[in-house]
C-alpha cells in the first residue's frame, strides 16, 4: 500500500531567485540606486505601473505617488 503525502515535504528546496519588472526596467535603462530618483524614464514607467508591478515604496514616495 503507498504511503499518503509527500515524502519529500521535510527536506530543502533550492531558491529560485525571481527577476521583478522593475529590476528589468532598472537594468534595461542601465541605471544605479542613486540614478533611480532622477531618470524621468523611470519615474514615467513607475506612474503607469505602480498598481501592477513591484515599484518600492520610497521611490513612489520621492515622486509623490500614490497606489490605487
Amino acid at each position: 500500500m503507498a504511503r499518503a503525502g509527500n515524502p519529500n515535504w521535510s527536506k530543502e528546496q533550492p531558491v529560485v531567485p525571481t527577476v521583478t519588472a522593475f529590476e528589468m526596467k532598472v537594468k534595461e535603462l542601465n541605471l544605479t540606486p542613486d540614478q533611480y530618483v532622477i531618470s524621468e524614464e523611470l519615474r514615467v514607467w513607475a506612474a503607469v505601473h505602480k498598481n501592477t508591478r513591484y515599484v518600492p515604496e520610497v521611490l513612489l514616495k520621492a515622486w509623490g505617488f500614490g497606489v490605487d
